[in-house]
C-alpha cells in the first residue's frame, strides 16, 4: 500500500472539506465518499505500479528504494495483480455510487479517467511514470480531481479559490514523487525508465522541488486571505519554512537516506491540510 504516501491522496479532501465549510455548503455523507475513494484509487496505483514494474523488469532486487514485495519474493505476481484489480473495482464502485447520489452525468467521464490513470501511471502504450509525466499526472489526479470534485459533490462551488488550491496541492503531491524519482535516478536510468531526474538530472529536479513548495505556498494563500488575523498565516509559513528544510536535506542526501525525506513530505503536505481545516473550523 506504500502507507508513507497515502496522506497525498487524503490531502485534497481535507483542503476540500475546509473551503467547504468557508462556503457553508459541507456534506459530510459525499466527503467520506470522496475520501473513501481517493484512497482507494491511490492504493490501486500503487498495487499496479508494483506489479506492472515487476513484469516489466524494471524493479530490481535490492534497490535503494522501500521493499518492493513482488520484487523481493514475498508474494507473487498474481497475487498483486488480482489486488490491484480488487481495489480498482471497489474504488469505481464507490465512484459510480457516490456520482449517482450527489453529481452530475460528466463526473462519470472524469470517474474513467480516473480509473484508467491508476493504470496508464504505469502501463499501456505511454506509461506515464516511465515518460517524465508522473508528476503532472500527480498534479492532475492528487489535486485537481479531488478537489474541485469533492467540493462540487459535497455542494459546494467551484469558485477560482478551488482552483488555486488544487494546483498547489497537486504540487505539494508532485513533491513526494520528485523525492522517490531523485532517490531512484540511477536504478532508473540503468532499466530506461525516464523520468524527470534521470532526463534531466538531480540538480534540476530538487530546484523544482523547491520551487514546486514555494509555488504550492503561494496558491493556497488565497484560501487563508478571508481571515484578518496575524496569526493565521503561521500554518503556511511554517510549511514554507519546513520545506525549505527538506529541500536542503534533499540536496545534501542519497539514495536509502532519502526515504524517511519522502514520507515526510507526504506527512508535510497533509498536516498542512489539517491546520486548514481545524483552522476553517475553529473560526
Amino acid at each position: 500500500m506504500r502507507l508513507r504516501t497515502l496522506p497525498v491522496s487524503l490531502s485534497g479532501v481535507l483542503w476540500a472539506a475546509g473551503l467547504l465549510i468557508q462556503q457553508q455548503r459541507l456534506q459530510l455523507i459525499p466527503l467520506a465518499m470522496c475520501l473513501v475513494f481517493a484512497t482507494l484509487a491511490q492504493i490501486a496505483s500503487n498495487f499496479a505500479n508494483e506489479y506492472f514494474d515487476f513484469r516489466d523488469g524494471l524493479d530490481r532486487p535490492g534497490r535503494e528504494g522501500f521493499r518492493r514485495g513482488v520484487t523481493e519474493g514475498d508474494l507473487s505476481a498474481r497475487a498483486m495483480l488480482r489486488a490491484t484489480i480488487a481495489v480498482l473495482l471497489v474504488a469505481c464502485c464507490v465512484g459510480v455510487l457516490l456520482v449517482a447520489l450527489y453529481g452530475e452525468w460528466w463526473m462519470y467521464l472524469v470517474g474513467v479517467a480516473t480509473a484508467l490513470g491508476v493504470l496508464a501511471y504505469s502501463t499501456g502504450p505511454f506509461p506515464l511514470s516511465r515518460l517524465g509525466l508522473g508528476e503532472l499526472a500527480v498534479v492532475c489526479f492528487f489535486g485537481l480531481i479531488p478537489v474541485v470534485l469533492t467540493v462540487l459533490l459535497s455542494g459546494g462551488l467551484a469558485t477560482s479559490e478551488v482552483w488555486l488550491v488544487a494546483v498547489g496541492v497537486g504540487l505539494m503531491g508532485a513533491n513526494v514523487l520528485m523525492v522517490n524519482n531523485y532517490r531512484d535516478a540511477d536504478d532508473d536510468a540503468d532499466v530506461g525508465k525516464l523520468t524527470l531526474a534521470v532526463r534531466y538530472g538531480r540538480k534540476p529536479v530538487a530546484l523544482l522541488y523547491l520551487l514546486s513548495g514555494i509555488a504550492a505556498f503561494a496558491l493556497t494563500l488565497s484560501a487563508w486571505l478571508p481571515y484578518e488575523h496575524l496569526w493565521s498565516m503561521i500554518p503556511s509559513l511554517l510549511y514554507l519554512s519546513i520545506h525549505r528544510y527538506f529541500y536542503d536535506r534533499l540536496c545534501k542526501s542519497t539514495g536509502a537516506q532519502l526515504n524517511p525525506l519522502l514520507g515526510q513530505t507526504a506527512m508535510l503536505m497533509c498536516l498542512y491540510s489539517v491546520a486548514f481545516l481545524i483552522f476553517t473550523i475553529l473560526s
